[in-house]
């Protein structure tokens, strides 16, 4: 089995432009969030989709649908929406500065910002201290985000589809790093997140993902 994995992170939201926690939230994309899809649109436009994935969130959903409609290689013309492939969940912080939250996370540790956590330990450990430092513990931990995660590339793996199949996911910044964190053998910056409208790309086999390039734009 081989699954060759179109990574495109959701187009510019009101949530990205305010430095905002998105998470399970959403807000819409705005009008460069719309040319970030078509722009993705056009990049892939000769690509012959056998599947498309997204979740269950409009941003991620109204970028990928853009992308297959102007899809001009008979790819097909839905994809399957699931929330295992949501945004990780920031509980009490969604919607919170994204600076304010990491550092609320980070301070007990002696360290300020996202790119401190991730540098000294991993996206693992930011997903950890946020749902420590959440005082309602709702926002998933690294092992509640994967155990989600791990559903929804098992989907991938499952779906039937032809040997060497193109596959389109969209997706959201922190499940893109912690993907190329995961699959990306230290090679690759994932202190920052990915631009919107952004392409990655993911080899999946039967026992292993790699990553063939990261956050092309």
């Amino acid at each position: 089995m081989k699954r060759n994995i179109y990574l495109v992170r959701h187009g510019q939201t009101y949530y990205n432009i305010y430095n905002k926690l998105q998470g399970w939230s959403n807000s819409p994309l705005t009008d460069k969030g719309k040319a970030d899809a078509r722009q993705a649109a056009e990049r892939l436009k000769k690509v012959h989709f056998a599947a498309a994935f997204c979740s269950d969130l409009p941003r991620a959903e109204e970028t990928c649908q853009t992308i297959l409609d102007l899809n001009e290689a008979d790819s097909t013309k839905k994809p399957i929406v699931s929330p295992f492939f949501r945004e990780e969940f920031y509980g009490v912080y969604e919607g919170t500065n994204m600076d304010q939250a990491w550092y609320l996370a980070g301070a007990p540790h002696g360290l300020k910002t996202f790119q401190e956590i991730v540098t000294k330990h991993s996206i693992g450990t930011a997903k950890d201290w946020l749902h420590d430092a959440d005082p309602f513990h709702h926002a998933e931990n690294n092992q509640q985000y994967w155990q989600r995660m791990n559903q929804g590339i098992q989907l991938i793996r499952d779906t039937k589809l032809p040997a060497d199949a193109n596959v389109l996911w969209v997706s959201h910044g922190n499940t893109c790093l912690s993907l190329i964190e995961r699959y990306g053998q230290g090679k690759y910056d994932v202190t920052k997140r990915p631009d919107n409208g952004s392409l990655s790309k993911l080899i999946m086999t039967d026992d292993d993902i790699k990553v063939a390039f990261y956050n092309q734009k």
